[in-house]
Formats: C-alpha cells, structure tokens, sequence
C-alpha cells in the first residue's frame, strides 16, 4: 500500500472554482440578488382605473378629469373621476326631488347641482325651482323643466370650463339599494327579504313557514 506523503505547507493551494452566483456579505455596499419581500405579494388591487364601457364620450370625459385631478389640488375632480369608472349599478339615477330636498337647504340654493349619473324626472313634483345642474345624461322631461325654470342643464366638460376646482358645487349622488333585486338579499328568517314569487295571492307560498296559522311565520 503506497504511503501517504503529507504535503508541505509551502506548497501552494489550489484555487476552488468560485460559484458564478454573488455570495451575499456583511457589506452594505455589495450589490446582491434579493428576493421579492412585499407584505402583499400577489394581492392585486381591485379598484377600476378606467370605466368598462367603449363610450368614447366617457372615455373623453375620463381623460378631462384624469387631468384635472393630478394638476389640481381639488378634491372634487378625484371623486368625479372615480365615480366616472363605476358600474351603472353604482351610479343610480337621481330624481328632481332629490335635487330639491338638497338645494332647500341654507345657502345651497346658489349652488350647481353635479350628479354623475343620469337626472330623471319626478311627476310627483309639483313646482321645481332655477338650478343649474351638471350630469352625465338628462331624460328629456327631467331637461325641460330644468330649462322651463330658468335653469341650465349642461354636461360635465361644461362644467370643467366653468368650474376647473369645482367649486360653488354640490355633488350627489342616488339611493345606490333601491333596486328591486335588493330586496330580495339576505340571509335566515326575520329578515323582511322579498320572496320571488309570481304573485301574493292565495295560492302563492301560503303553507307551512309563510303563516301563523300554519305553523311559524318567517
């Protein structure tokens, strides 16, 4: 068996082959490959930053106030711009008499009305006073009796011309669960939800659970 010669410590090393990857040091200034360490990774933000719709009116609309609100300081533009990208089921519609009850109010009688969204017409309304109001669309009775009144009905890049900051300006908005599918929500008993049924009469859901007097009542 050949015997092992130890070797000399003057003899040189040979060099190992260095990994091809930078070794991460106590040096600050090493530059190294980190890895991704974010306390929301791969949470995406579900907000809109732009409408769904392809209306190129609304897209215009959208680039008007995506400017005013990064060029201004006012508040106003950034909410006119976020409700510019709601659904149409979060941008109800706003009647005359809406626009009354908020306008009757001390010292807002002066003001111009800013519904983003659709004005609608309330027959239920007898007398209606001069206002301005900007919106989105106008039904043509809601306009006329805007118009009739003494007051003007304009669009919301009129009111961009007139108002940059948006000032001497109400802005309102509709009854968002006024939908006739919203009284159907809800969960368990007790809870006053609509049924869906074709009629209320007496053949309809009248058994056990739906009457006193046959059994319980839910």
């Amino acid at each position: 068996m050949p015997r092992l010669i130890p070797r000399s410590q003057s003899e040189p090393r040979k060099k190992k082959r260095r990994s091809p990857h930078r070794q991460l040091t106590d040096n600050p200034t090493t530059t190294a490959a980190m890895g991704i360490d974010l306390n929301r990774h791969h949470v995406k933000g579900t907000h809109r930053s732009n409408p769904k719709s392809d209306n190129v009116y609304l897209k215009l609309l959208v680039k008007l106030y995506r400017f005013l609100s990064r060029r201004t300081d006012a508040n106003f533009n950034k909410v006119v711009l976020r409700r510019l990208f709601m659904s149409k089921i979060n941008r109800p519609p706003v009647s005359l008499s809406r626009i009354v009850g908020n306008i009757n109010k001390d010292g807002e009688e002066k003001r111009t009305v800013v519904v983003v969204g659709t004005v609608t017409d309330d027959n239920r309304l007898l007398t209606f006073p001069k206002v301005n109001v900007a919106a989105l669309r106008f039904t043509n009775t809601a306009r006329a009796r805007i118009v009739k009144a003494g007051g003007e009905a304009i669009t919301l890049d009129q009111l961009a011309l007139r108002a940059p900051t948006g000032s001497n300006t109400l802005i309102l908005r509709g009854p968002k669960n006024a939908r006739e599918a919203v009284k159907h929500f809800g969960m368990g008993p007790h809870k006053h939800k609509k049924p869906h049924v074709v009629s209320k009469g007496r053949k309809f859901e009248r058994a056990r659970g739906r009457r006193r007097s046959r059994g319980f009542k839910v």
